[in-house]
């Protein structure tokens, strides 16, 4: 059974969705930094650029956000090839558009001007006529009928179209629609409105808040409980569930035990462990995570795990279980980009197809879209998952200022031998120099005075001055200075 644990502070809300007592997702959401995908926003055409056809829009954001010609509907027409995006766009053009990406790093939002509004089972498209069905949905015959359904439903005159949401699949009624329907419209019309109105860059419509996103999209049938530790949230969700969301009704509870609620569930620990670069699977064996700007790489090693049959076995069975493991930590920690999975070789072809299957029937619940290849030639699994939002080591930490987010730092012998090669350089530079004093951390002046006295002795006899040795407590193990005298 599934449930949906609620934690709530005045400045940051987070999520858990559990199955059978063991945490599948996560979601973070700060009051400073609250995801901006779905928001929409009226923005001012910036710069157009023909050769790279995109456009950059100020919306009212940090940094400027980046629209590309695939995104306007505008531009296309009736063949398949868009519109130039100068015949389109020019600088100055107040726009609306929808973020359909959160900012990545150094990267802005990325834009569309087909903007999309969501309900419980529906999704309207105010400016597509067309009528669509979730992927998700793979049953044929209940697709065409819910496309079918809906179809019948939409009045002559609505000019928008709709995408039927999964949750639809658990049997959604016309007066579900219709509802949905109406709650859009009055969304879509408010929004105009307000863009009537407005100067750019003006925010139009912020999307809802985590805990009501959770409630609207992940809450079905097979939702044992919904837990929230805050009162007020609590209370505010309960309004939500009686007007948007009836299948919550009688699901929420609100958490009134002594400990933290995460802290009660384990899912504290859990999110260390996701913090961390290994991750240990029960059979003995573990697997390194390694992020990196261009891709994550996932090396899986045996440890101490021996099979009770033979060596090819306990590969096969530790391959498996990290399967498993991958695709529920790939969620944890909101992994995105390309990842390269190194499984243990195996020599068996039936081993290997087994493996593959068992990591895309693991990664196929993923509400995040991904692809899976098959084996390369040098035995690596590549995958791919759509990013959207910041990993989860993005959002709770940032670089080590020690390392800079190397992960290991010079040695205080390499240390001294840089200081010991500055001062050589600066008695070329500076003959008038009268004496040189160092100025660094505890553990490089201990290894200039203890196993590198002889270099230092070496020289000073050498420049023919004097190095002075002077402790530094605020500087690491890296930092360092040479002044003159």
């Amino acid at each position: 059974m599934e449930h949906i644990l609620i934690n709530c502070s005045p400045r940051e809300t987070r999520v858990a969705i559990v199955v059978d007592s063991v945490l599948q997702d996560l979601f973070i959401e700060r009051a400073c930094a609250r995801g901006l995908v779905g928001n929409v926003y009226l923005g001012k055409v910036v710069r157009v650029l023909p050769g790279m056809q995109s456009a950059f829009v100020d919306v009212g954001l940090e940094r400027t956000a980046f629209l590309h010609v695939a995104d306007i509907f505008e531009a296309h027409g009736e063949g398949d090839k868009p519109k130039p995006i100068e015949n389109v766009l020019h600088e100055g053009q107040s726009v609306m558009v929808q973020v359909a990406k959160d900012p990545i790093g150094t990267k802005g939002a990325r834009l569309t001007t087909t903007i999309s509004l969501a309900g419980r089972k529906l999704v309207y498209l105010p400016r597509d006529p067309h009528i669509g069905v979730s992927q998700r949905i793979e049953d044929e015959a209940q697709r065409e009928a819910l496309r079918a359904m809906l179809t019948a439903m939409r009045p002559e005159s609505e000019k928008g179209g709709y995408i039927i949401r999964t949750s639809a699949e658990e049997g959604a009624t016309e007066e579900e629609f219709r509802d949905d329907m109406a709650y859009l419209g009055r969304l879509w019309e408010e929004i105009r409105s307000k863009a009537g109105v407005s100067a750019a860059p003006t925010l139009l419509y912020q999307d809802l808040s985590l805990a009501q996103r959770v409630l609207r999209d992940m809450v079905h049938k097979e939702t044992e409980c919904v837990e929230v530790d805050g009162e007020a949230e609590y209370e505010a969700l309960e309004r939500f569930a009686e007007r948007f969301v009836p299948v919550a009704n009688g699901r929420l509870e609100l958490y009134r035990g002594d400990r933290p609620l995460f802290e009660t569930h384990g899912i504290d620990d859990e999110i260390e462990r996701a913090l961390g670069r290994r991750v240990d699977l029960k059979s003995g064996g573990y697997l390194v995570f390694d992020q990196t700007e261009a891709m994550t790489t996932i090396d899986v090693n045996t440890g101490g795990y021996v099979g009770k049959r033979d060596f090819s076995d306990t590969i096969f069975k530790t391959n498996l279980e990290a399967a498993q493991t991958i695709a529920r930590q790939l969620r944890l920690r909101n992994l995105g980009g390309i990842i390269i999975v190194d499984f243990i070789d195996m020599s068996r072809e039936e081993h290997r197809e087994a493996v593959l299957a068992e990591l895309r029937r693991a990664v196929s619940t993923d509400r995040t879209r991904m692809t899976v290849s098959n084996f390369t030639e040098l035995g690596l699994v590549a995958m791919t998952r759509k990013r959207t939002r910041e990993s989860l080591a993005h959002v709770l930490c940032e670089p080590c200022p020690i390392c800079g987010g190397r992960g290991e730092v010079k040695t205080a012998r390499t240390v001294c031998y840089d200081i010991l090669r500055e001062i050589l350089r600066l008695s070329r530079q500076y003959k008038d120099a009268k004496e040189f004093r160092i100025q660094a951390s505890q553990s490089v002046i201990d290894m200039l005075l203890e196993d590198e006295s002889p270099a230092l002795e070496l020289l000073q006899a050498s420049i023919e001055k004097p190095v002075l040795l002077e402790v530094e407590p605020s500087y690491t193990q890296e930092v360092w200075d040479v002044i003159l005298a």
